[in-house]
């Protein structure tokens, strides 16, 4: 018990409070921010996984449980992303405790991580596009159910599980961005929804792979999820007053960096790396804007909410309509 009382612990705690603001702001980003942060505080890789797998399948627990209330989450959906996802995920940890020594382990991890980080700042991009390029198309979606395609549905669990199982990131990134490339008609609410439910079988899976293989660190789990919990039940509550576009651009260039410095690139390059996504990054995605044809720089809509128009007349003792 003493070991929660350190500078460490409380270092833990404050970056998982960080973290869990960002995860409650933009719903994305848990795994793929914490497993490195960790790291960076100087905690063993393998470590970080299995503690950072064993906090997130209890978080995860509770935003799956508010989507299945709602009755949002499509259940077949999510039955064939478990049906792949959870052994190759349970898979992980055996994967990881098979590769040698715990040099070989920390070495190999590091640079999955590092590769994984990147791959998900890319699909994070994409899903950003994709969202954009729905909502400037004009489309309306259909309130049927999509039509199930089980085989692509199964793949998809199976890579994502097995992407989860080793390194703990894109469990969110990458099945998510496949849904949305596999069912584009799927609601935005159904589709969080889906994501959510089949995501705890899959990281509770993966979590308890690296927890039979390496057990558990209380000193480094407990401060995740103190920290996180509160971080992300505030970021929850603080969405409709912040820029999601503008969170979700910084998250993809802090992915970039961490995952470029996780790959042993030299400093020097990580920072022109780093200052020519601040600075050019806001520019390529203005472009994309005005090929879209929206304006160039949003004014932050997601940050202020317009007043309602004024109720039309309605006869008397009725209640006027609200959209």
């Amino acid at each position: 018990m003493s070991d929660l009382f350190t500078t460490a612990a409380l270092s833990v705690l404050v970056v998982s409070f960080g973290v869990g603001i960002v995860v409650g702001l933009t719903g994305m980003g848990g795994g793929a921010l914490m497993t490195p942060a960790l790291i960076f505080l100087g905690i063993n890789p393998v470590a970080a996984v299995a503690n950072d797998l064993v906090a997130a399948s209890i978080n995860k627990s509770v935003g799956a449980s508010v989507h299945w209330r709602r009755g949002s989450p499509n259940l077949r959906l999510a039955g064939l992303l478990v049906l792949g996802s959870v052994p190759c995920a349970f898979a992980g940890g055996f994967i990881v405790k098979g590769l040698g020594d715990a040099k070989a382990q920390t070495d190999f991890l590091t640079t999955a991580i590092g590769c994984a980080l990147l791959f998900t700042a890319a699909t994070y991009g994409l899903r950003m596009y994709l969202q954009l390029r729905h909502v400037t198309s004009g489309n309306v979606l259909s309130e049927d159910e999509p039509t199930v395609r089980i085989i692509p549905t199964v793949l998809v669990g199976a890579v994502g599980g097995l992407l989860v199982g080793i390194t703990s990131v894109g469990s969110g990134s990458l099945i998510m961005v496949a849904l949305l490339l596999i069912y584009p008609t799927l609601s935005a609410v159904r589709l969080v929804g889906t994501d959510l439910v089949q995501a705890v079988p899959l990281v509770l899976a993966a979590a308890v792979g690296h927890v039979l293989n390496d057990g558990v660190t209380w000193h480094v789990l407990i401060p995740l999820i103190l920290g996180g919990t509160p971080g992300t039940f505030l970021g929850a509550r603080m969405a409709a007053w912040v820029s999601q576009s503008v969170i979700r651009r910084g998250i993809v260039i802090v992915l970039t960096v961490t995952g470029l410095k996780m790959l042993g690139v030299s400093p020097t390059w990580v920072g022109i790396i780093g200052a020519g996504l601040l600075l050019l990054g806001p520019l390529g995605w203005a472009f994309v804007r005005q090929q879209r044809g929206l304006p160039a720089f949003d004014n932050n809509a997601a940050a202020w909410r317009l007043p309602e128009p004024n109720p039309a007349p309605t006869p008397e003792g009725q209640r006027p309509k609200r959209t």
